[in-house]
Parts: C-alpha cells; sequence; structure tokens
C-alpha cells in the first residue's frame, strides 16, 4: 500500500505561483511514474504533467512555459511549480503515481486525495 500526502494548494491572485508537493510512502520498491492531474468544476480529470523514471517529461498544452515538475529521488516527492496562475487553472489538483511494490509485481496506480488551487481575477 502506498500513500500520497499532497500540499501547498491555496488562494492566489491572477499573475502569483504556488509550488505544489506530493511526497509518496509506504510500499515501493520503485516508481516508475509520477505526475498531476486537475479537475475543475464540471470539467472532467486532465493531465497537467507528469514524469517517468526514463527521465521523460510530459504537459498539458495550457500549461507549457509556466508550469515545471520536479523529482526529489531520495524523497519519493515530485513537485509542481505553478507561475503566471490564470483564473482557468482553478481546479482540485490530484497527485498521482505509478509504482512497483515489490520485484514480482507489475505496476500499481495511486491517488492522492487532492489540494485545491484557487486563482481571483
Amino acid at each position: 500500500q502506498v500513500q500520497l500526502v499532497e500540499s501547498g494548494g491555496g488562494l492566489v491572485q491572477a499573475g502569483g505561483s504556488l509550488r505544489l508537493s506530493c511526497a509518496a510512502s509506504g510500499s515501493i520498491f520503485s516508481i516508475n511514474s509520477m505526475g498531476w492531474y486537475r479537475q475543475a468544476p464540471g470539467k472532467q480529470r486532465e493531465l497537467v504533467a507528469a514524469w517517468t523514471s526514463g527521465g521523460s517529461t510530459n504537459y498539458a498544452d495550457s500549461v507549457k512555459g509556466r508550469f515545471t515538475i520536479s523529482r526529489d529521488n531520495a524523497k519519493n516527492t515530485v513537485y509542481l511549480q505553478m507561475n503566471s496562475l490564470k483564473p482557468e487553472d482553478t481546479a482540485v489538483y490530484y497527485c498521482s503515481v505509478e509504482v512497483t511494490p515489490s520485484s514480482l509485481t507489475g505496476l500499481i496506480h495511486y491517488w492522492g486525495k487532492g489540494t485545491l488551487v484557487t486563482v481571483s481575477s
């Protein structure tokens, strides 16, 4: 079992910045990927940014140039630096991780409970 602890959400003015953090703990043999999704009111959940063990990153077109995902391997923690925030970025942001619990098991996907980001006009 893996636990994800998210932090960093809150209220910010348009043009401001926030940094989200997500720390993974528990039965982790290795991490395949970590990332962030978001879900705005009345909309479906969408990928914001992701990092994979191969070193690649993936960003939604709407956040490219403004958001940056990074990882602290020693702490099993992923960060999302969000700059130049817009009201359209308002959403619940969910951390996700794909892990291998042991050397004999396949990948398992876990979700955090979410943290609310509100960007005012």
